[in-house]
């Protein structure tokens, strides 16, 4: 899979930004998922371990598909709802 491309990234913030009430749960969540110190290391920001998603994707997707952006909704909706 190599690098997840900044264009999926981009993909994924347009579909969240599109539901205000899954912002707060997308912080949360990018928070819960960014590596620790993360502001030491480059990109230099709080993006989730490529390794660890490259191994969630696989295991949900098959190796070497990535969610799409709907799916992200989802994902977030569902964490929504189990915080709540």
């Amino acid at each position: 899979m190599g690098r997840i491309a900044a264009t999926f990234w981009m993909r994924v913030v347009l579909a969240v930004a599109r539901h205000p009430r899954l912002w707060a749960t997308a912080l949360v969540q990018l928070h819960r998922l960014a590596p620790s110190r993360w502001w030491r290391r480059p990109p230099f920001v709080p993006v989730p371990d490529r390794r660890y998603l490259e191994f969630r994707w696989a295991t949900a997707y098959g190796a070497g598909r990535t969610p799409t952006p709907v799916d992200v909704v989802a994902y977030l909706e569902w964490c929504r709802e189990r915080d709540r």
